[in-house]
This record gives structure tokens, sequence and C-alpha cells, in this order.
């Protein structure tokens, strides 16, 4: 998979005829305390509070001009990309069928709901649900929406382009890995701009997978993936993705809730923005780089803010939520 910078252009001008443009500001705070300047590309910003916006809107593009008799679409989440693939697809005069396993953010369930998804509990964790949406596909003769395709990816890329074409001469950028789309799309987008700047995987270190695959050097799944950063909760890679972040990302960094939880307790006391586990821990692993960081021109992707109530309450009272 690779995309051409007339490919981004053009997958951007599609992504901001249904949503704005994200801002990146380069913050002082930041900056002092890791002795970088840091740049947060500010995903929290979109319309469904997460960057799984971009890709849904790129797909479901796709999706109506190359299979016009399809009656609506299926597909698992922990609730960002289930955001915005409901958003799109009852846009499209879709049906939109969302899976989340059993104890799924209450918030986001709500959320995916207000979007217009049919929204189904199974299983015990994103994979469980996982399954039970690709069976539910195939009976019912839904689109299945998988968490990795070129064409989400497309879309996704699209922030990349917006921050590497603000902001061209980046040493390093922090992004976390869930399925892979959004460490992919930035990658993609580097290359496509001709770009140096290294990519660096972030992973919770329990949800792994992609770090324990990489330095293996071929697909590793975990036993569990139980952290509170849920939209990086997957225990089984991405053949896909990994083929790409395995070879052109610099390394993948694995951080602890404790150490996510921090980093959301410096993005609300410094800059007054909330991020969910996901969208913290690629300041959480600048923070634990930050000796090898110190004087470089660094950015961080908040790929969401969409954090339950009460894990923020325990978050910001000094704890780490419990799952």
């Amino acid at each position: 998979m690779e995309f051409t910078r007339q490919d981004l252009e053009t997958a951007h001008r599609l992504v901001s005829s249904r949503m704005s443009p994200t801002p990146q500001y380069a913050w002082p705070q930041l900056a002092q305390r890791t002795g970088a300047e840091v740049w947060v590309k500010h995903e929290n910003h979109t319309a469904t509070g997460a960057f799984k916006l971009r890709g849904a809107i790129t797909l479901m593009d796709w999706l109506v001009r190359t299979h016009p008799d399809v009656p609506g679409i299926c597909t698992a989440t922990r609730g960002n990309h289930g955001q915005g693939q409901a958003r799109e697809a009852v846009a499209a005069g879709l049906r939109a069928k969302v899976y989340v396993p059993r104890g799924n953010s209450v918030e986001k369930n709500a959320a995916m709901r207000a979007f217009g998804a049919d929204l189904i509990e199974f299983g015990d964790d994103f994979d469980e649900a996982r399954q039970e949406a690709i069976r539910v596909a195939e009976a019912e003769g839904l689109f299945l929406v998988p968490p990795f395709h070129e064409q989400l990816v497309r879309g996704v890329a699209t922030y990349g382009y917006e921050l590497l074409s603000a902001v061209p001469d980046l040493d390093t950028i922090y992004v976390p890995i869930g399925c892979g789309s959004g460490i992919c799309g930035t990658i993609l987008a580097r290359d496509a701009l001709g770009l140096s700047t290294e990519i660096v995987g972030v992973v919770s270190d329990r949800a792994a997978t992609a770090k324990l695959s990489m330095e293996a050097g071929h697909l590793v799944e975990t036993a569990s993936a139980r952290t509170f950063a849920d939209g990086m909760a997957v225990r089984v890679p991405v053949q896909a993705a990994y083929d790409i972040y395995s070879r052109k990302a610099a390394r993948i960094v694995s951080v602890s809730d404790a150490e996510v939880a921090e980093a959301i307790r410096i993005y609300y006391r410094d800059i007054h923005n909330l991020a969910e586990g996901a969208g913290a821990a690629p300041l959480a692993a600048l923070m634990q780089e930050k000796d090898i960081m110190a004087g470089k021109k660094v950015g961080v992707i908040l790929c969401g803010g969409n954090i339950d109530t009460d894990w923020l309450l325990t978050v910001l009272a000094g704890g780490v939520p419990e799952v």
C-alpha cells in the first residue's frame, strides 16, 4: 500500500467536505516538561472527538460508488471507529450495525447510538466482537468494515498530511497503535511527502501485540488486552498493517496504564484538553523517552478525547482506572 501526494490531496479535499481540518499547536508547557519542541495534532477536535472519522469518510465514499446495492455496513469497535462509521453510513442512507464487547465504554456506546448505530454488545473483548461482526455481515448481506482497509487508511492518512504539511521538519512523531490505521497512515503520508521524519509506534504494555510482532518478525497474538486505553486494546495484530509498520516505523514503545493516566493529567493541567487513554499514550511515550528527544522537534498524535466520566474522575484524582 502506498499513496502519492496527489492521492492525499484528493483524500484531504473529500475529508474536509465532511469535517474541518484539525489544528496542530506547539505548546510551550509541554516543551518545558520534555525539553523538546512538542507539536500536538488535535484529533480530539474532530466532529466525533477522534481521528477515526477521517477513514469513515473515505471508505463510505468508496463504498457507495463501488457497492451501490449494499444495504448497510457491519463492523466491530471499541467506540471511535464505530462513531465515524455510523455517522457516515447513516448520512449515506445505509444501516450501521456495530458490535462492541461487553463492558465497553458507556459514553462511547451512547455516542454511537446517537450517530445512528444499531449497537450490539458481544464477547469479552474487541477481537471476540470482531469475529461476531464477521459472521453477521456474511449472514445478513452487509458490507463488513474491517479495522484496517486501504480506503480507511487513505482517510486516516490525511491527519499526517495536515501535520507534516504544516510542520515538515519534525524529527519524530509518536502514534498510538490499535489495529494500525493511525501509524500506517502517518507513515504513508510521510513517504508521500518525501520526508525523513521518524515514526514511533506506541502500545500499551497490557496490549503489546504490535511491539511483540515487530520484535519477533512475525505476527504475535496476546492472551489478553486489558487496558483502560481501550483504543489500543487489541490482542490480534493485522497482517496488512504489520507489513507496513514493521518495515517503516523507527521503533515501538510500550507504556503502562499509570504512565497513560499521568499523560492524561498533564494534558488537562498544561493545555486543558481531554485525552482518552490511546490519545494520551504518545505523550506518555515521549515522557518516557524525553532524554533522547531533548532539543528535538516532536509531534504527538492526540488521537481522541472520548474518555468516560468515571475514568476521567479517577485519573484526575491521581488514580489509574481498573478494567
